[in-house]
């Protein structure tokens, strides 16, 4: 008995495995054809877990930014820095989201 990886999610499994634990993967029976539309599904989760998080990024950035300028708060205030923080926050992690997205279209 020897330890392999699954050829679906790079897990290590037993040589004697019939099937991944970690994935579900049936080795007796997998096709090429099976692992690349499993791949596939995988990077098109990854894309629309990033996207997701752009979302809420942007959210982020609206919610702390429309506070601050429709409540005409002032520096010396809490709120102000709670406000322009999240704003600031929310625009950083747009920014990352979508040079992760860009990176993540180019590799294939």
């Amino acid at each position: 008995m020897a330890i392999t990886n699954c050829p679906s999610c790079n897990a290590r499994i037993s040589s004697r495995a019939k099937q991944c634990p970690e994935c579900g993967f049936n080795l007796e029976v997998g096709t090429e054809e099976d692992l690349d539309r499993k791949r596939r599904h995988q990077r098109f989760m990854k894309i629309q877990s990033v996207n997701n998080q752009s979302m809420f990024a942007m959210l982020l950035f609206v919610i702390g930014f429309g506070y601050g300028y429709w409540e005409d708060l002032q520096p010396p205030q809490v709120e102000y820095y709670v406000a322009m923080g999240s704003a600031a926050i929310g625009f950083v992690w747009y920014l990352v989201n979508r040079v992760r997205m860009v990176l993540l279209k180019k590799s294939k």
